[in-house]
């Protein structure tokens, strides 16, 4: 295939890759030899592109099925963070040093008072734990969705909430 727009003379400026077409001609069209000259106090850094959208709609399964799921994680996070406490609390003889105080004051000649070392060892400390982490479970996941009937119930009547998004550049 041959070039039939003839011969584009080398310029010492950037680099302008061929055309596929020609430009057209005709009042207000530009020159091929031209140069397109900035205008003075426009803007030289690039322009940022912004959408406006609007959730008008949470889906209650989806919404249901992501806090089920980020909940059982803060559950076990939950569980992990109380036996680590403990294990750090114990080493360092907090149980032993408030347990000693503590039968000290609330026991008597014939008995030795309340024992805090055997109430808070560490595997009832984790089924309590547990317990807590369960209801949280149950609680989380049932408020979200809850949350989201609500939030497509106001939704209906105000339309639901509107974000502007922005392209990073």
């Amino acid at each position: 295939m041959t070039d039939t727009r003839g011969p584009q003379p080398q310029a010492a400026g950037p680099y302008h890759p061929p055309q596929a077409y020609a430009a057209p001609a005709g009042p207000g069209a530009q020159r091929a030899d031209q140069q397109r000259v900035a205008r003075t106090g426009a803007r030289t850094t690039p322009r940022t592109r912004k959408a406006r959208l609007r959730v008008a709609k949470a889906d209650p399964w989806s919404v249901m099925k992501v806090s089920f799921l980020l909940s059982i994680a803060l559950g076990i996070c939950t569980i992990i963070a109380a036996a680590v406490l403990w294990m750090v609390m114990d080493a360092m003889g907090v149980f032993s040093t408030v347990g000693g105080t503590i039968s000290e004051a609330t026991g008597s000649n014939e008995s030795n008072g309340f024992d805090l070392q055997s109430f808070l060892s560490l595997p009832r400390v984790l089924i309590f734990t547990s317990v807590i982490a369960v209801i949280d479970v149950v609680l989380a996941t049932a408020l979200a969705t809850l949350g989201a009937f609500i939030y497509n119930l106001s939704a209906g009547f105000v339309g639901g909430v509107e974000l502007t998004l922005a392209e990073d550049e």
